[in-house]
């Protein structure tokens, strides 16, 4: 687990539409706990010193927004993805105690 910066990173992404811009911000926390979901579900964490990728355009048509979200990981296997919050180039960060215990009964 020493030299888990090497680790090959992978891209995870959504794409879809945004029907309020009211909601644009609301979307996006619960898509990025979505794509932590999913990459947990994995055994991926969050590569932290890469920042979560989100872009939009506007359908003047339409009056919706369509929008990009990506995300970075690096694979640490399942066990461990449950109390790693994520890796950044030096170090491993674990989840605080009582946001690991909400992670452990999600998954049950």
């Amino acid at each position: 687990m020493q030299n888990i910066q090497h680790k090959p990173i992978k891209k995870f992404s959504l794409s879809g539409t945004i029907y309020d811009d009211a909601q644009i911000f609301v979307m996006k926390q619960n898509y990025l706990k979505l794509l932590d979901f999913q990459m947990r579900c994995n055994g991926y964490v969050f590569r932290l010193d890469m920042r979560p990728e989100f872009a939009l355009q506007y359908n003047e048509k339409a009056e919706t927004f369509s929008f990009y979200l990506a995300t970075y990981g690096v694979y640490v296997g399942k066990r461990k993805s449950e109390w790693i919050f994520g890796v950044d180039e030096h170090k491993i960060v674990p989840i605080p105690l009582s946001k690991s215990r909400e992670y452990s009964s999600e998954a049950v």
